[in-house]
């Protein structure tokens, strides 16, 4: 390329993550260039061959680096796009024989897809070429001689040669990337926002308390050791590109290694990373040593509870924390992460005083858990998620109740309000317990409004089902209560967070109350009485043990002994279990029959009978519709037990169930069932149930729900409604 060429003053545009404009063109105007516009994750910019080339090489920010070959307006149809890049000089930038890919953006009313922009874009070069007598080029879409990028928004097209190639973001470093990684240029921008660079010069340290594949160690370690970031890279889109000039790339190369060699020798700066998770220490150690910077860092296996200062760092000297904690996308891992930013600011307190710490989370309420102030705050993307920073300054001396184990001190009040109602309850409940030996109990159910939660205790774990509140109540003042219980509960029970499960408890519709929660296969054993029964508690919206009904299982395993027991809906057959097995003095049902439309609940019953011994050929499963199966069955029981959905309209049953319609149909259909003597037990969840009047006038009819309710559930007695029904003895 001649002198001239080379110093030519040409137009780019360089792209990034959204939020990072200003900050990209701040670090374009440092390598030399001349920004003059910045767009919606893009920098327009002037400069020459050289500078757009140390862009490529040096930009800790800019994912790509495009020379633009064409601006024009008023591009809204597919022959004036074909027309616009038919006008290129193409045979200036494109080799013969070369291959191409194009990467479009945008859309306009007649281009609505990205496919068949780039098509068209790719068609007009084709042509052009070919009106002027030259070969065809071929399409690589993976690994290109030229890439193009094309942007049309508004009638507006950007059409240039992307100089950068794969995106700068990708350094190379990185292939152990661990779970849910930091974009590279992402964690530049947090260092920078954070005041890593001013720091960097005074030779401060640097510490990741969460490191997990290391990014913003390597990043911040690039930057202090002034290390180009893709010093590593092997290729560049320019490598393809007909004005390739090699000489200039070939001496910012030679340039930027011999500051990489310096750098790495006279950096003063320690960087140091801790991860509990072996795996992510590993990917971090690997990417730490292809980014050429192994020396520098230090990674140490060790939790946020045992996070202490280095013991090469002096007492008086000040530093920069900083950490990328997960985010709790899903609500199941609420109670863990309440635990663990709490844990964060904890923990950075103790082990470093006076230091800066930064936080950049896409739940800023989380944030709050940290315990200290943020003063000031800078909200960024992180692919999809609106995230923020958090920089907060720790206190130069820890205050009186920071120690580790001073739980209480850094309770809001309503958290402590909330606590003291927790141990108040298990005051309450704890003679009840230990004299019944139930393992598994209700503590809480909404007590205090504010708090609109029920805690369910499973032989020492926990399940959290947060009542969602109604539209009049603050959205932002609702999750912090949550977060305050999800802190409190662990606290106060002793358990790890991580034995605490939470679900959104709302009305279900369509196949929302089907739907699975989750697919962990998570399950344990617990005792209730004489029976051991499976739970899972994080899979389902249900656990597969409904609490409020333990007493009814109770009188079940009592009145069933050698009766012929039928267990109508019986979801997991927890009540059939109790009815087999009966009671030591008079045993249980001589046989039974459990009905229910579930697939995953019989398998589940067939489990539970498994895990109790019970001969599957006395005590079988039926898959069908109750309704259905109760119209065509013959056979007659002794003790029935009834126990409908309050509301379903699963896809398996012919219409909808609805247990205040329904109930005389399906009391009447059972009665038709149960021999004469018999007994037929029939309750429900619906809170407001009224049994319709007739059915007392056919049959004998005893409300027994004010009898069924353990001490853990007397706070409710709306909860649910059993009914003890007989045929009327003949007169």
């Amino acid at each position: 390329m001649k002198e001239s060429s080379q110093r030519e003053i040409r137009p780019f545009l360089a792209t990034c993550p959204k939020g990072l404009e200003e900050l990209l063109a701040d670090e374009l105007r440092s390598l030399g260039a001349e920004p003059h516009k910045t767009t919606v994750a893009g920098v327009h910019f002037q400069a020459d061959l050289e500078i757009a080339y140390r862009a490529c090489l040096w930009s800790r920010l800019a994912n790509r680096i495009v020379l633009c070959l064409l601006r024009e307006e008023g591009v809204e149809r597919p022959e004036e796009l074909h027309r616009a890049v038919f006008g290129v000089d193409w045979p200036s930038h494109l080799r013969s024989g070369a291959t191409l890919a194009v990467d479009f953006h945008g859309r306009s009313e007649q281009i609505r897809h990205t496919r068949f922009g780039a098509q068209t874009v790719k068609d007009g070069v084709v042509d052009a070429l070919q009106a002027r007598g030259l070969p065809r080029p071929g399409v690589d879409l993976q690994h290109p001689d030229l890439r193009l990028y094309a942007h049309l928004h508004r009638g507006r097209l950007t059409l240039g040669v992307d100089l950068s190639g794969d995106s700068l973001h990708r350094r190379g470093y990185r292939r152990d990337v661990g779970h849910a990684p930091l974009k590279e240029n992402l964690a530049a921008a947090l260092l920078i926002r954070a005041g890593w660079a001013q720091r960097l010069r005074d030779g401060a340290p640097l510490v990741d308390p969460l490191c997990g594949a290391g990014t913003l160690l390597i990043e911040a370690a690039l930057m202090a050791a002034d290390m180009a970031p893709n010093l590593g890279r092997v290729r560049f889109g320019f490598h393809g590109w007909a004005q390739h000039d090699e000489a200039v790339w070939a001496e910012l190369k030679r340039e930027a290694e011999a500051r990489a060699s310096i750098g790495r020798k006279r950096c003063r700066n320690r960087f140091f990373g801790f991860d509990e998770s072996p795996p992510a220490l590993a990917a971090a150690k690997s990417n730490a040593m292809r980014a050429g910077i192994p020396a520098l860092i230090e990674f140490t296996g060790a939790s946020l509870t045992q996070l202490n200062r280095p013991a090469e760092l002096g007492e008086e000297m000040r530093g920069l924390v900083i950490t990328n904690p997960p985010y709790g996308e899903r609500l199941g891992e609420l109670p863990e992460l309440v635990t663990l930013y709490r844990d964060l600011g904890k923990g950075v307190r103790q082990a470093f005083p006076g230091w800066r710490l930064a936080v950049f989370t896409a739940n800023p309420d989380l944030g709050h858990r940290i315990g200290l102030r943020a003063d000031k705050q800078y909200s960024l993307k992180n692919g999809p998620l609106e995230a923020k920073l958090l920089l907060l300054d720790v206190p130069a001396e820890r205050h009186e109740g920071e120690a580790a184990g001073a739980s209480a001190a850094s309770r809001s009040e309503g958290a402590q309000m909330f606590a003291n109602r927790l141990e108040k309850n298990r005051k309450r409940l704890r003679k009840w317990l230990k004299q019944s030996g139930e393992t598994c109990y209700r503590l809480y159910d909404a007590d205090m409004p504010e708090y609109a939660l029920a805690v369910d205790v499973y032989d020492g774990r926990v399940h959290v089902q947060e009542y969602v509140p109604p539209r009049s109540v603050n959205a932002g003042q609702a999750q912090k209560r949550l977060f305050d219980a999800l802190q409190v509960i662990p606290e106060v029970l002793d358990v790890d967070p991580g034995q605490v499960v939470i679900k959104r408890r709302e009305k279900q519709s369509g196949k929302a109350q089907y739907r699975k929660q989750a697919s962990s296969g998570e399950r344990f054993q617990v005792r209730e009485g004489r029976a051991r029964l499976w739970v899972n508690l994080r899979d389902y919206l249900d656990t597969g043990l409904f609490l409020d009904h333990r007493p009814v299982r109770r009188m079940l395993g009592e009145m069933a002994a050698g009766k012929r027991f039928l267990n109508l809906f019986c979801y997991t057959a927890a009540a059939t279990v109790q009815a087999a097995l009966g009671t030591e003095e008079a045993g249980g049902a001589c046989d039974s029959v459990s009905v229910d439309l579930s697939n995953t609940y019989l398998e589940w019953a067939r489990d539970n009978f498994a895990l109790n011994g019970l001969d599957p050929a006395r005590h079988r499963v039926v898959r069908d519709d109750c309704l259905r199966w109760l119209e065509t069955a013959k056979a007659q029981f002794d003790l029935i037990f009834l126990d409908p959905p309050t509301f379903s309209n699963s896809k398996k049953m012919e219409g909808t169930l609805d247990v205040q319609r329904d109930h005389v149909r399906l009391v009447t259909l059972a009665m038709a069932r149960l021999a004469p003597g018999g007994t037929l037990v029939f309750s429900n969840n619906q809170r407001r149930f009224q049994l319709d009047e007739g059915l007392a006038e056919r049959f004998t009819v005893e409300d027994i729900s004010a009898r069924t309710f353990d001490p853990d559930f007397q706070r409710r007695p709306d909860i649910h409604h059993v009914f003890r029904i007989r045929h009327r003895e003949a007169t």
